[in-house]
Order: structure tokens, then C-alpha cells, then sequence
């Protein structure tokens, strides 16, 4: 979902005494160059079949070192933050830039991580050739068709899961009125799904939102939407919950809610995870963001085909809250020195069915 800003905070030191405890509580990666695999986010995703995934923002993964020891140690799934969306692969109309796609596929594949696809179609962070096109719906049809096309065709085999169609929903649960639904009627959905399959057929789809994490207005209209396009065998594999939660907020009828997703014969999965916390963060909030990490994993994974969880990034140092959020941050497992924080062990926790 989100765009990474480029404006950034630093957060304020930890007290020594909640220092002191973070430390008691989990080691910082810099101190355990030598730790088991099997102890990590992803021996314990690993263990249990499940993807443990993370978005990657271009920059770092090119010019930190800190920043890819973590990715490629900690998570066996990557997802593009912004690479992967339509005004990145296509600034200009028919001219395409795929160094910034290539690079995390290619990436992955050297580290033996699974690529979920971030997002084929959406009303933002589409290029201004296309948004203010003022195209007929029938040239639009023919754009749509050809972006889907060209992208799972360039990364057929190599991507194992793609938000086909992302934020789709209104807060009442009507279809939002997007350029695609405005020109295209809600025909798109199911078309875009068709299109993709054809173009992937091994590739798992998926309709992604947020605010669907709780039995609501608008996770009842996805639910419906998602009965009808399975009632007309329209190629539809699962449903990702985005999960961008504030802390101690994450609400009851989560894991109910997903149960019913899963109980359609989805897939089910966390797909942009992060938990915000007004700054700066005490030590207590530190301490329930470590519970609610563990919750909405124990949530997913509690409940029959979820996929995996992935979090919004990896570090507080880019993530995109800040900049969205006025007075939030500390969203992420990894501080900005890429020190473990005490999320980290809730996630890690929820992963390890011993814990």
C-alpha cells in the first residue's frame, strides 16, 4: 500500500532501563553473527511452511550492507515497497524501467527468497501518462491488459504471489470510485484476475486492502465480492490483509475474521505489517507493540491456509509512518541501527509454535 516518504525522524534513545531490558529480552543482530539459523525469523517460518516476508526499498538493499544481512538472514520472502508499483515499471507510456524490479528478483534468487508481486493495479502511484489520460473504456481495458501482460510475463516463474488488485474498498464496504472502477465498472476485478492468470498460471492472486483485518463494513463487502468472483470461477487465491495496526489496537475479531477468508478455500495472509506507536515510545508501548506483533502472527497462522506474514519493512529508519502518520513511528522490528527491538521477539515468538 504505502509509498515510502522521503521525509525520516529519529526517534529518542531508550532509557537505560528499557535498554537494559530490550537487551534481556533479545540480542541485537550485531552480537550474534554466529546464531543457528533455526533461531532466526525464517528458520521458524522455515519449520512451519509459512513465508515471512519483508518490503524492500531499492536504495538500502543497493547500499547497505546492515540493511540486506538482516533481509536475507531474518525472511525467506521479499516484497517490492515501490519498484513493483505501475509508476515505477512505466514513468513514460511504453517506456519501462525494470532495473529496480530485477534487482530485488535478482536478489532473491541469490538468497533463496520467495518474491510476492506489490501491486499490478490501484488508484495511486500510477503514472501521470495514465492518470490523467482521460482514456475511453476501451482504451483503458487495452492499457490495463497490456500492464498485466508485460509484468507477469517479464517475472512468469518468478514470482509465487501477486496483489492483483490492491484497495479496491471503501470504509462502507462499496467499491471505491477509482479510475478503474469509474471507466471500467467493477469488471475489472475479475478481469485483471483472468488476465493475470493467463499470464501466470502458477502465480497465487490475490485482492489486497486494509482495514479488513475485523469483521466490518468494509472487510463484509471484500467477503461478498470474494464469494462472487469464486461462484463465477474467476481465478481468485487469496486475500491479503495489510494489518498497518496503531498499538495495542488490533482488534478482537481478527482471527475470526481471517478464519472466514480461509474458510472459502482462500489463502490468507499479513502483507504489509506494522505497528505505530505515538513518539516517542516508552517502554511500555515498546513492550505491547512486542505483544500485538506476536498476536497478528499468531492470528494468521492460527487459521487454516494462511500464507505468512510480511512485515512493511525492515527498519524504523525507512519506514514510511513518520511521514504519514504526524507523531507516529517506531512501527518496525529493527530500530534505525538495526538493532532488534522488542518486536522482533514478539514476531519471533509468534513464528515459534515452542515459544
Amino acid at each position: 500500500m504505502p509509498h515510502t516518504p522521503d521525509r525520516r525522524r529519529s526517534l529518542r534513545p531508550l532509557t537505560l532501563a528499557a535498554a537494559g531490558a530490550l537487551l534481556a529480552s533479545v540480542a541485537l543482530p550485531q552480537l550474534t553473527p554466529d546464531a543457528s539459523a533455526a533461531t532466526t525469523l525464517r528458520g521458524y517460518a522455515d519449520a512451519r511452511g509459512a513465508r515471512i516476508g519483508a518490503a524492500v526499498a531499492d536504495g538500502p538493499l543497493r547500499t547497505e550492507p546492515a540493511y540486506t544481512t538482516v533481509l536475507n538472514r531474518e525472511f525467506n520472502s521479499v516484497t517490492a515497497e515501490n519498484a513493483m508499483k505501475w509508476d515505477a515499471l512505466e514513468p513514460s507510456r511504453n517506456s519501462y524501467n525494470w532495473a529496480a524490479a530485477d534487482r530485488l528478483v535478482n536478489h532473491a534468487a541469490a538468497n533463496n527468497q520467495g518474491v510476492r508481486g506489490h501491486t499490478l493495479v490501484w488508484h495511486n502511484q500510477n503514472p501521470s501518462w495514465l492518470a490523467n489520460g482521460n482514456f475511453s473504456a476501451s482504451e483503458l481495458n487495452t492499457i490495463l491488459k497490456k500492464h498485466i501482460d508485460t509484468t507477469l510475463g517479464r517475472y512468469r516463474g518468478k514470482i509465487y504471489a501477486w496483489d492483483v488488485v490492491n484497495e479496491a474498498f471503501n470504509e462502507d464496504g462499496s467499491l471505491r470510485n477509482s479510475l478503474w472502477q469509474s471507466k471500467l465498472g467493477s469488471g475489472y476485478i475479475a478481469n485483471a484476475l483472468r488476465w493475470a492468470h493467463a499470464a501466470d498460471p502458477n502465480a497465487k492472486l490475490y485482492i489486497n486492502d486494509y482495514n479488513i483485518e475485523a469483521d466490518n463494513a468494509k472487510s463484509d463487502g471484500l467477503y461478498n465480492l470474494a464469494r462472487q468472483l469464486l461462484a463465477q470461477g474467476v481465478p481468485l487465491h487469496g486475500i491479503g490483509f495489510q494489518a498497518h495496526f496503531v498499538v495495542g489496537q488490533l482488534p478482537s475479531s481478527m482471527k475470526a475474521n481471517l478464519k472466514r477468508f480461509s474458510d472459502l478455500g482462500l489463502e490468507v495472509s499479513i502483507t504489509e505489517l506494522d505497528v505505530r506507536i505515538p513518539l516517542p515510545a516508552s517502554s511500555a508501548e515498546l513492550a505491547q507493540q512486542s505483544t500485538d506483533y506476536k498476536t497478528a502472527t499468531e492470528n494468521c497462522l492460527g487459521v487454516p491456509r494462511c500464507a505468512g506474514v510480511t512485515v512493511w519493512g525492515l527498519t524504523d529508519k525507512y519506514s514510511w509512518v513518520p511521514g504519514t502518520f504526524n507523531g507516529y513511528g517506531a512501527a518496525l522490528p529493527y530500530n534505525e541501527s538495526y538493532g532488534a527491538k522488542p518486536a522482533y521477539q514478539g514476531l519471533s515468538d509468534g513464528l515459534n509454535p515452542q515459544a
